[in-house]
């Protein structure tokens, strides 16, 4: 049976099995690429055993890239039809985003270390990778602002969903400026291997591990995304209309007969 995105979130038997099923498929998807990445894949020519790092730093910065894309799609969804569900997404995506992007810097600092000597450097590609981290950290901050303000839930109000739609959309266009600053400005950091307009300058068993390790983190990331989801939905009740602070349950009592 086809599992879908809505399996993932529902709190059914379904979507039960749904997230059993991707989490076996993430699991086997990440021994693969262990295996591969420490048994079948050769150490780098020039950085030796440090380069398996790659294993990691890409695949953590290439979903973070995905998440904040559905951050992107969802938040436009939402300007569009107006369905809080796409605004609670937008929230996930960015969280599961802002994790893997700080993930992505702190294995990038531990091979830069390892390999140029430095944990930082001012190069292009990690200035812009510490910006767009800093946007959408500023995105979740900007959310928990609102909501604060405004006494309603983070993902269950329209007065927090809005502004946090329009951050969501500006702060993706940082995320071409972090892909191609290797391009655009002279960087110590390595140009594309994968997606190098030539033909790729990395070896096949490198490419099978990478390729598996980016599946596995891509399958992991669906399932936090599916869980997290979830949650947001049972906290917040229902999908479209959050409680405000102007509501109020009025208790009924019978009227009394003098």
């Amino acid at each position: 049976m086809r599992t879908t995105t809505v399996d993932l979130t529902a709190d059914t038997p379904r979507g039960a099995a749904a997230r059993r099923t991707t989490a076996w498929t993430a699991g086997g998807l990440a021994l693969a690429a262990g295996l591969a990445g420490g048994l079948l894949a050769p150490a780098d020519a020039r950085q030796g055993q440090a380069q398996r790092l790659m294993y990691l730093h890409v695949p953590a910065a290439w979903v973070a890239y995905l998440a904040f894309a559905a951050v992107l799609a969802a938040s436009t969804a939402y300007l569009i039809g107006g369905d809080l569900r796409w605004d609670r997404l937008a929230r996930a995506a960015a969280e599961i985003g802002v994790a893997l992007t700080a993930m992505a810097i702190g294995t990038g600092a531990l091979w830069g270390h390892l390999v140029w000597g430095t944990w930082w450097a001012w190069d292009p590609r990690l200035v812009s990778t510490a910006l767009l981290l800093l946007a959408y950290a500023g995105y979740l901050v900007l959310r928990r602002m609102l909501a604060e303000r405004t006494g309603g839930p983070d993902g269950g109000d329209r007065r927090v969903a809005g502004p946090a739609a329009a951050a969501g959309i500006g702060g993706f266009l940082l995320v071409p400026v972090v892909h191609f600053s290797v391009i655009w400005w002279r960087s110590l950091h390595q140009p594309a291997t994968i997606l190098a307009p030539e033909r790729p300058p990395i070896d096949p068993r490198m490419a099978l591990a990478l390729l598996l390790a980016v599946a596995a983190a891509s399958a992991a990331a669906l399932l936090v995304l599916g869980h997290r989801m979830r949650r947001l939905e049972r906290r917040l009740g229902g999908p479209n209309e959050p409680p405000t602070p102007h509501t109020r349950t009025v208790r009924r009592t019978p009227a009394q007969v003098r």
